[in-house]
């Protein structure tokens, strides 16, 4: 692992780092389990906007280097999705299925949520260079899908915050934005 990846490896388990010393310290105010759950879920979106950057940023700068941090960047997507997942199940419901079931009818947004999270599941099992090999084309085509995933998760932060939407929006301006670049730059290589 080279440099600028241990690096960014280090930095991307800081968010955990932070959650863990909050549970030590009994320092995540009212409710922990709901501040655990929002901030690993934030920290999801984060990753993957931050993964959904690399080819925008690469094309704009000329930094053909920083590709190599976008599947670290993904798997910490997965990372902080699973975790967010796992304290909503394990915490939040203590894995009462009624209870959860109940949930899946009532709010759409961990409908949403959980198709994001599932989508999540081809692309890091088909995240490793053996894969990309084998897959050859198709591979791009599937990994096509953290486009849907990521409207996904803006969609289940939005639809979870409900009054204060600055932060869904901001995260939905950022996609905007970054889907608005890659379309650029792929119509003006077929022209």
């Amino acid at each position: 692992m080279n440099t600028s990846k241990r690096i960014v490896f280090i930095l991307a388990l800081l968010p955990l780092a932070y959650v863990i010393y909050g549970i030590l310290t009994d320092n995540l105010g009212a409710n922990p389990i709901e501040k655990m759950e929002h901030l690993t879920g934030l920290w999801a979106l984060i990753f993957l906007m931050a993964s959904l950057s690399v080819t925008p940023l690469r094309k704009i700068s000329g930094l053909n280097k920083i590709i190599r941090l976008r599947r670290m960047l993904g798997l910490f997507v997965f990372f902080y999705a699973l975790i967010h997942f796992g304290i909503y199940l394990g915490l939040d419901r203590f894995l009462i299925w009624p209870d959860i079931k109940k949930d899946l009818t009532k709010r759409p947004y961990i409908i949403v949520g959980f198709s994001a999270l599932l989508l999540l599941l081809p692309l890091v099992f088909t995240s490793t260079k053996k894969s990309i090999r084998r897959l050859g084309k198709k591979w791009i085509k599937l990994h096509r899908l953290v486009y849907v995933i990521a409207l996904l998760a803006v969609l289940h932060f939005w639809w979870l915050v409900k009054a204060d939407i600055f932060y869904p929006a901001l995260f939905a301006a950022l996609y905007l934005l970054l889907m608005a670049v890659r379309i650029y730059y792929a119509k003006s290589i077929r022209r």
